[in-house]
């Protein structure tokens, strides 16, 4: 939580570098402030599954960047916490009041559940913990499908609820339940990818190709930009403020979500293609550029 409060300047400056290019590149197309949000929250969150694999398949878990790198992912899944809310209301077509009824209900709920996430995680972990590694599975599950369900009951988005119950747990159990739920997310990711592919015309994706370009190439600079930055205020030296940035380029499955739910709540037929191609990009180019630069900011650290 320190290192959360301490990168909270970061944080914001991520959530207007990399939400804005999404926004006004929906606004400048005309497909009005609907689309503009969800193309803002597409560009805005990095993909903390790929990042998590580029720092470790290069080595750079223990260098000093690495916590900054990982309280702006945490920043971003708690800015996603609040913005889902926000989306489904305007996707939804709600009223202001109506709105802003939502939105309250959303932020007080994640409010109420941070609060015992913090508070007494302990014992939700003692409650899930089991030496019985089937018994913790479906605990977890359990738990998250308790959770989703009562948040989506108080117009909270259900994915929301279920995130929440991630950040409760901590520790050596966190691992242990990573290690559990790997096989079922990579299997659900891989049916929801199929699903968004079937929403998503092919012959749309190719006319969008320039255009998912130029915004992935705004996006690598914004989010480079935003890693210096950040290692910048924790006193990394230039090597470490690169790596920062660098790792924090890619956009995965989550930037997806956004764009399935915008195109199912018809915020714009060419929000999907656009989407996915800026995605693929972005998802490629990410681990292939830090593995390029590598020798480069090897050289840089050796010359600091």
């Amino acid at each position: 939580m320190t290192s959360l409060k301490s990168n909270a300047p970061a944080g914001l400056v991520d959530l207007v570098l990399n939400a804005a290019p999404g926004a006004i590149c929906a606004l400048l197309l005309g497909w009005g402030p609907v689309a503009a949000v969800a193309m803002a929250g597409v560009t805005y969150a990095t993909s903390s599954g790929i990042t998590a694999k580029v720092l470790s398949d290069l080595g750079w878990i223990g260098n000093r960047e690495t916590p900054v790198v990982l309280s702006l992912l945490v920043f971003e899944d708690l800015t996603m916490a609040v913005y889902l809310p926000v989306l489904t209301a305007m996707l939804a077509g709600l009223s202001f009041a109506g709105g802003a009824v939502t939105v309250g209900i959303a932020l007080a709920t994640v409010s109420v559940v941070l609060l015992v996430a913090l508070r007494f995680g302990r014992f939700i972990e003692a409650f899930v913990s089991s030496p019985n590694s089937e018994v913790l599975l479906l605990k977890v599950v359990g738990l998250a499908l308790l959770v989703a369900g009562a948040a989506q009951q108080l117009q909270v988005s259900a994915a929301v609820g279920a995130f929440l119950v991630g950040i409760a747990l901590s520790g050596e159990l966190a691992h242990e339940t990573q290690a559990l739920l790997a096989p079922l997310r990579d299997l659900f990711a891989a049916v929801f990818f199929v699903f968004f592919g079937l929403q998503t015309d092919p012959a749309k994706i190719l006319p969008m190709a320039g255009l998912a370009v130029l915004l992935a190439l705004v996006s690598m600079v914004t989010k480079l930009l935003t890693g210096v930055y950040a290692a910048r205020r924790a006193g990394i030296g230039k090597a470490g403020r690169a790596r920062a940035g660098i790792a924090l380029i890619p956009r995965g499955e989550f930037n997806i979500v956004i764009a399935g739910l915008a195109v199912t709540g018809g915020a714009h037929p060419d929000l999907g293609p656009l989407a996915a191609a800026y995605v693929l990009i972005l998802a490629a180019f990410g681990p292939l550029a830090a593995r390029l630069v590598q020798p480069f900011i090897t050289a840089i650290a050796k010359r600091a």
